[in-house]
């Protein structure tokens, strides 16, 4: 069994619950087959296995680093991201005119867990070069989707995104980043970006960097922000790339985890930037790369802690110590720790984290593959609950794996400790966790007179009524209830006590959408025997009777509109 992933977990996922086959009658993956969809599985699994999963340990331990000169990263990196370009992975996606292969989104974000449960480090560059590509694609001019778009996806370059900076982390309307024009369709951007991920290295021939900049004259705030492409080298028409432009490596951020990408402090010095599409809508903009990064972002949550939960179960079955608490005879020979009810309690918790999560993040990405009105409405609410909900319950997982572990847990001979700490990071990755919060609560359930969390409540409801009565009734008690806290928190027009507890919100928001996802797979494993299925009721039952009822003294608390956060003072806290 492999311990990085679990490939029949994403068999179920992908053909049995999601039907992702029906795609194929869809124009734009005709081409696509069963048959395609597996063999890129099969490649990502073995790219994985060999190119990336071998050195995560010595990413970890030998982390980039910067002379003064230039970055130094370990050689494997560039020969797995080889590896992942040669195999055409990086257009997977994108459409053939760009030597793309047109998988839908949701194979493809199957097939980026392997790497990111493997390497959550090496992974990270491709992720975000991706992303950076969707966004040009869909608003750069076609002169910079031919000049910078087409070298990403060859495996040439590698792109990144530029918004926070020293004094505003991630307060956007803060940025003091200033463009200004040179009457010549160029700029010169000056300003400092910070933790910029993957920002400086010699991976690539060049790394196109997307800038929130303010142009001269612009208005304070995020209405005056622009989005540039201020590549590291200038690029020629040819394609051939020329001297550096004015981008610094200033130095590197060294984190608790994601130790094997560099993460950045950039100088912009009168660097040459090209505008993306109009001034003033830069971050409009930026949000189709960031909201890409969050799904990314919340997907390495939940493989982190999916290969945590694999290798602790692992050893639960390997690992013998203690007999059962009826046992009377000191001489009987130790049992495996996973006969012991409190590491069954840890693993099945962590089975129906990181199995919920992996569903969560499948399900966003079929949304993308079928777009319309209702699936992009229903993709803006879940949006900040996929990003925020692994990246905290998933990370529990890796809790539960050092736990399972004991005392070698915290230690170094085993890589748990590792997956917790890499996975730490993802609920302040792309937008914190309390960002998301807010994001859902003060935006998305209350967009278009909240029709968006109403269609959400109208899925949820129609799954739990045709699920067994014993669990279908807890799901639709707590839509019922979410639906009422909601109102409840804005019938007073106030956003501050609205979003005094968002928090909370997000908690018991994202505990119920996991919930009707567990019912949803309860429906397609249906009758089936054997114990994979077993596993998926056992999982869907817990769930719904030991972690959904967390929901209720959140609704109690936000049903209170209780302003202590926002009455309490910083003098009061020592």
């Amino acid at each position: 069994m492999s311990r990085i992933l679990s490939r029949r977990d994403l068999d179920f996922l992908l053909y049995e619950w999601l039907d992702v086959e029906a795609l194929t009658a869809r124009e734009r993956f005709a081409e696509h087959s069963r048959e395609t969809f597996d063999a890129f599985l099969d490649v990502c699994a073995r790219i994985a296995e060999r190119d990336f999963a071998p050195h995560n340990r010595r990413n970890d331990l030998e982390e980039p680093t910067f002379d003064g000169e230039r970055v130094h990263v370990i050689p494997e990196v560039a020969a797995a991201l080889k590896a992942f370009n040669e195999a055409g992975l990086t257009a997977a996606t994108m459409d053939e005119r760009y030597g793309g292969s047109q998988l839908p989104v949701v194979v493809a974000r199957a097939c980026f867990l392997w790497f990111q449960a493997a390497n959550i480090g090496t992974s990270s560059y491709p992720m975000l070069t991706m992303a950076n590509a969707h966004l040009l694609i869909t608003h750069g001019s076609q002169e910079q989707i031919d000049t910078y778009v087409r070298p990403m996806l060859e495996g040439r370059f590698t792109g990144t995104m530029c918004l926070s900076e020293p004094q505003a982390g991630s307060s956007l309307s803060d940025v003091l980043t200033r463009a200004v024009s040179q009457g010549d369709g160029t700029y010169r951007v000056t300003g400092s970006k910070m933790w910029i991920s993957g920002g400086d290295h010699e991976l690539s021939e060049t790394i196109v960097h997307l800038v929130l900049a303010r142009v001269a004259g612009a208005p304070a705030g995020v209405k005056g922000l622009s989005l540039f492409v201020v590549p590291k080298h200038l690029v020629a028409a040819d394609g051939t790339v020329g001297e550096r432009n004015g981008v610094a490596l200033a130095g590197l951020n060294h984190k608790m985890g994601y130790r094997g990408t560099t993460n950045a402090v950039l100088s912009f010095d009168d660097a040459t930037g090209y505008l993306v599409g109009e001034e003033g809508k830069g971050l409009a903009y930026m949000f189709h790369m960031m909201n890409e990064a969050r799904i990314g972002v919340g997907a390495g949550a939940v493989a982190l802690g999916y290969t945590g939960y694999l290798h602790a179960l692992a050893y639960a079955r390997e690992r013998s110590q203690g007999r059962p608490v009826a046992a009377k005879d000191p001489a009987a020979p130790p049992v495996p720790i996973v006969d012991h009810p409190d590491v069954r309690r840890m693993l099945l918790a962590s089975k129906s984290y990181v199995e919920g999560g992996l569903a969560l993040v499948l399900f966003a990405a079929k949304l993308l593959d079928e777009p319309s009105a209702e699936n992009n409405l229903l993709l803006d609410v879940l949006t900040p609950i996929v990003k925020a909900w692994p990246s905290q319950w998933c990370r529990l997982a890796d809790d539960h794996a050092i736990q399972i572990h004991g005392g070698y847990g915290y230690t170094r001979e085993y890589p748990v400790e590792q997956f917790y700490r890499d996975n730490r990071l993802n609920s302040i990755h792309e937008g914190t966790d309390g960002i998301q919060a807010l994001d859902l609560l003060g935006r998305k359930v209350v967009m278009r007179d909240g029709a968006g969390l109403q269609l959400l409540l109208s899925r949820i409801r129609e799954t739990a009524l045709g699920a067994p009565q014993d669990l279908g009734e807890p799901v639709l008690a707590a839509a019922d209830r979410l639906a009422r806290t909601t109102a409840k928190l804005w019938a007073g027009g106030d956003p501050t006590v609205a979003l005094a507890n968002a928090t909370a919100y997000l908690d018991a928001a994202g505990h119920l959408v996991i919930a009707w996802l567990w019912l949803s797979q309860l429906s397609a494993a249906g009758d089936k025997s054997g114990d994979f299925y077993e596993g998926k009721r056992i999982a869907a039952r817990y769930f719904i009777t030991h972690e959904l009822p967390r929901t209720g003294p959140l609704f109690d608390l936000l049903d209170s509109r209780d302003t202590l956060m926002v009455d309490l003072l910083d003098a009061w806290l020592g």
